[in-house]
């Protein structure tokens, strides 16, 4: 045997770096996905429910609590009142009253107490929380579920909002929703984007009636594209050009993301078989039966001919 040539530092370097890219990458983004999402939580719903919290609790505190009993942040000497009305004048800013003087600065300096104590800030999320579990139970009976049809049905009648809503709602629902209206049916293979390339797609449904009429009886498939599969392309094609895959969908996705890469191993095909073995090498049964000409003795978008199902028609579940 010959000899393999030493690989050069810059070829060892690249090698083990992208090695260690594909081994921490999917930790790092993970990881940084759920702060990311945590922090977007915090300011855009937390914060301002403790901002609310805050303002209710210094417009109450004069009013349940003795002033003899009021807390620290609450008292604001009179010189503080007096240097902000003096500062005030002397940058000509408009003129404040001392009860108005007075609250900002309770204000502030309940702000600060409370800045100071980081384990107040998750209230604000706790409260968030319960919140959204309530409005679970009300709107899970059927009165509530009738009120909030109703209010949907206002709300799309606004303009701006009919444009936004329904979309929105549609992908909240796909992503969450117990009983989800975009479904999957099954694993299929089209042409796609070209005669002789076949690609794996996600059978939704069938079509709109008005192709139907010109086109014949067709379905919808969702395209998935890598390394995202819930962007893609929608296309509509015959039914009698559609062949089911034997994949679940899960099997189709992790396909999908990896661009390829995590096959199967009761699907592995002749492209995975091992460098310098030929086709006639093959063990036997593992010729290709039921797919057409043109994708035998490949693997075909993660299916191999060692795995394609006798009679399998076109259009049909196997």
């Amino acid at each position: 045997m010959s000899k393999q040539p030493d690989r050069t530092f810059l070829a060892d370097f690249r090698h083990r770096f992208l090695r260690g890219l594909a081994i921490l990458l999917p930790s790092v983004l993970t990881f940084w996905l759920l702060w990311a999402a945590f922090g977007f939580v915090e300011k855009k719903v937390a914060e301002p429910i403790n901002s609310g919290i805050r303002q209710g609790v210094i417009y109450f505190a004069p009013r349940v609590l003795d002033p003899s009993e009021q807390p620290d942040w609450f008292t604001v000497p009179e010189e503080r009142v007096r240097e902000v009305i003096q500062q005030r004048r002397a940058q000509a800013l408009p003129a404040m009253s001392a009860e108005q003087i007075r609250a900002r600065a309770r204000a502030e300096n309940f702000r600060e107490w409370w800045n100071d104590r980081w384990y107040l800030r998750f209230i604000g999320l706790f409260v968030a929380i319960i919140l959204f579990y309530l409005a679970g139970v009300l709107l899970g009976n059927f009165l509530g579920k009738r009120l909030y049809e109703r209010l949907e049905r206002l709300m799309i009648r606004v303009p701006g909002v009919k444009q936004v809503y329904p979309y929105v709602k549609q992908v909240v629902e796909f992503l969450f929703g117990e009983n989800q209206k975009i479904q999957f049916k099954r694993v299929v293979l089209v042409e796609y984007p070209r005669k002789g390339i076949w690609t794996l797609g996600l059978h939704t449904g069938g079509a709109i009636r008005k192709i139907e009429e010109k086109l014949g009886e067709c379905v919808t498939v969702f395209i998935p594209s890598s390394p995202t599969p819930f962007t893609g392309y929608t296309i509509i094609v015959p039914k009698d050009s559609v062949i089911d895959a034997p994949l679940t969908i899960d099997e189709a996705l992790r396909f999908v993301v990896s661009g390829g890469v995590l096959v199967p191993e009761h699907q592995r095909g002749l492209g995975d078989i091992a460098e310098g073995e030929g086709p006639e090498t093959v063990a036997p049964g593992r010729a290709a039966v039921g797919l057409p000409a043109t994708m035998r003795n490949i693997g075909v978008a993660g299916i191999g001919a060692d795995q394609a199902q006798p009679g399998i028609q076109p259009g049909k579940t196997p």
